[in-house]
């Protein structure tokens, strides 16, 4: 019984993170008419805008959340520090590796535009870097908020060098087509984690939540939830492979 217990998972959690994903890939589905098909849609302010921000804040919060979670459950495992710091080490770089392939294919495919400091790059490190807040409660909330603040003041300016694109300091004139520095967004994973710990301590739910994860159209944002990392990898491909098949993209703008 324990060990299933640990086994358990969180379909909520799941099934946001499986409407983040097709919110995800619904924009980039308008954003990739956009800008291989010149499809007449504004997707750099406005609603779609906020509705791309609103999806990375919801993806990039249970980032936290999650972590809070999997620590919870891991702390039941291992007793061991070291290990634990090397399980967030080598998931971390992992997905920090994906994010520097999609570095290497959109410098290849995209020219200036392509990723410097993406949405994989962010979760990477972020993955690194929150292991010493993950047993903090209140703090995190306030340090999150802190980072927030500094990034939307970092906004404000301008700088002549690239070299802290990562952290937040945007060059002039730079573009890139996906871009999450860590200021403001390690701010999110933090109160993520805040939330997280506040939420689901001890590996428990804190609260009272029906079980909706029998229905059959829950199961599909839960399945598509568990397997984010590979839909975030073969969306993009897939949807341009698709417009090209139907004559919709700018074989000049490949």
């Amino acid at each position: 019984m324990e060990e299933k217990r640990i086994a358990q998972r969180f379909w909520e959690i799941d099934f946001l993170r499986g409407i983040a994903i097709i919110m995800m890939v619904l924009y980039h589905l308008l954003y990739n008419l956009h800008y291989f098909a010149q499809y007449n849609v504004n997707v750099y302010s406005g609603f779609w805008m906020y509705f791309a921000r609103t999806t990375a804040t919801i993806f990039i919060f249970l980032v936290g959340v999650s972590l809070s979670v999997s620590f919870s459950r891991t702390k039941k495992i291992h007793k061991d520090r070291n290990k634990l710091f090397i399980k967030y080490l080598r998931r971390g770089l992992k997905i920090f590796s994906w994010g520097l392939i999609i570095t290497l294919v959109t410098r290849i495919f995209l020219g200036k535009a392509f990723v410097i400091f993406g949405i994989l790059h962010l979760i990477g490190i972020s993955i690194i870097l929150a292991y010493p807040f993950l047993k903090l409660r209140y703090w995190n909330l306030l340090i999150g908020l802190i980072c927030i603040f500094l990034g939307a003041y970092l906004r404000g300016f301008a700088f002549d060098f690239y070299w802290l694109s990562w952290l937040g300091f945007k060059p002039a004139q730079f573009y890139s087509v996906d871009y999450f520095p860590l200021l403001p967004w390690f701010g999110v994973v933090l109160i993520g984690i805040f939330f997280g710990n506040l939420l689901y301590s001890d590996y428990s739910r804190r609260f009272q939540l029906v079980d909706l994860s029998f229905f059959s159209g829950i199961k599909v944002f839960c399945f598509l939830g568990k397997h984010s990392l590979l839909i975030y990898l073969l969306h993009q491909p897939l949807i341009i492979a698709v417009l090209y098949l139907f004559g919709m993209v700018n074989v000049n703008l490949l």
